[in-house]
């Protein structure tokens, strides 16, 4: 059984924590964070929403308008972003459905060719890979059964998500100064002007990070164009900006954008290379994103070094699955907060940060 240290006169002689105790804090937080992700992951939203729409409420209250008033016009904008999202990727699915006839005659004659070259070259007749298909189509009936229920209940959770996000994201902005003097009195009263600063702070780095995020969402849609136009793909700046747009629902977003390219681009020029072309541009595109443009983007403007990112991308992806690897880059940020205010924790600041702090000398190995 791990043993979590209770109160701050558990540190080390030299008033840090030692390496066990931050592995044992570690441990612990990541067991609440993955059992509890249920409430977590909508409130985690919740509260960056709420800390990226205070400045605006802030504004709407100074120019007249009541608490409540100010809190639902600023959620209302945000509402109306995700319905254009929603409404792009409707919008995909009904256009690419459009084009499933010619598509679904292409796919056909692609597999009777498949199956010819098949039975030439391996000596397979067609009945024989009939019966193959029949087969794995049997076996793969509990697989089916249950991918099926685990598509169900994440669209269920999503759903929940999208109810209660809003909700949460309303209440913690009209309870603001409560909850604001209750984190003063969970701390002593001469850290009460440090807390302070960090809860400031924090609003700013998650203004940078919106900033970063919009930054990242052009670069990848440019570079998206760029690929679909050296291909010959046509419109190539229409599906590359809706791609980047898209990627903001992780996995899903960036497969939905991709078929309508694919199929265009099949029936245009009657050949799967150019299908092929569009995976390859996407998936190039994809890893850039993930490992180069969004920690170099984003990171900097969090002021936390690279492989901070990566690793809580991976970390966030494994605990709390695609809605973790958005959430966890702020909440590194704030740790690097806290940590830089926090003498028992420098070590983890300067783990975080990248290194050239003002009034510090660089050192090498």
């Amino acid at each position: 059984m791990i043993e979590i240290p209770k109160t701050p006169t558990q540190l080390s002689k030299n008033g840090k924590f030692s390496t066990l105790e931050i592995l044992q804090y570690i441990v612990f937080i990541c067991f609440i964070l993955y059992y509890g992700k249920t409430l977590f992951i909508p409130l985690s939203f919740s509260l960056l929403i709420s800390f990226i729409l205070y400045p605006v409420c802030k504004w709407m209250e100074s120019k007249g308008f009541n608490k409540m008033g100010a809190i639902l016009s600023s959620l209302l904008v945000v509402i109306s972003f995700i319905a254009i999202i929603v409404y792009l990727l409707i919008l995909q699915i009904n256009e690419f459905s459009n084009e499933w006839g010619l598509l679904s005659k292409k796919l056909l004659e692609t597999l009777t060719q498949i199956s010819v070259f098949i039975a030439q070259r391996f000596e397979i007749t067609t009945e024989e890979q009939i019966a193959f298909l029949k087969n794995a189509v049997n076996n793969s009936g509990t697989q089916a059964f249950s991918l099926l229920r685990n598509s169900l209940y994440s669209l269920s959770e999503s759903l929940f998500f999208l109810l209660i996000v809003p909700v949460f994201s309303a209440l913690i902005l009209y309870y603001r100064q409560i909850l604001a003097k209750v984190l003063y009195q969970i701390f002593p009263a001469d850290r009460k002007e440090t807390v302070h600063e960090v809860l400031i702070e924090t609003i700013s780095a998650y203004y940078n990070f919106i900033k970063g995020m919009l930054l990242v969402y052009f670069i990848v849609g440019l570079l998206n164009s760029i690929g679909l136009l050296i291909v010959g793909v046509p419109h190539p700046f229409m599906f590359g900006f809706i791609a980047s747009i898209l990627t903001f629902i992780p996995y899903i977003g960036i497969m939905i954008s991709s078929l309508l390219p694919i199929a265009v681009s099949w029936i245009t020029f009657n050949s799967i290379w150019y299908p092929v072309g569009v995976i390859v541009v996407f998936s190039i595109v994809q890893a850039l994103e993930a490992y180069v443009i969004f920690p170099l983007a984003v990171g900097r403007r969090l002021k936390i070094n690279t492989l901070v990112i990566i690793i809580m991308i991976t970390a966030g992806g494994i605990l709390w699955g695609a809605a973790g690897m958005i959430l966890f880059i702020p909440f590194a940020s704030i740790a690097k907060l806290i940590a830089d205010r926090t003498d028992s924790l420098k070590t983890l600041s300067i783990l975080l940060g990248e290194g050239e702090d003002e009034g510090q000398t660089k050192t090498e190995p």
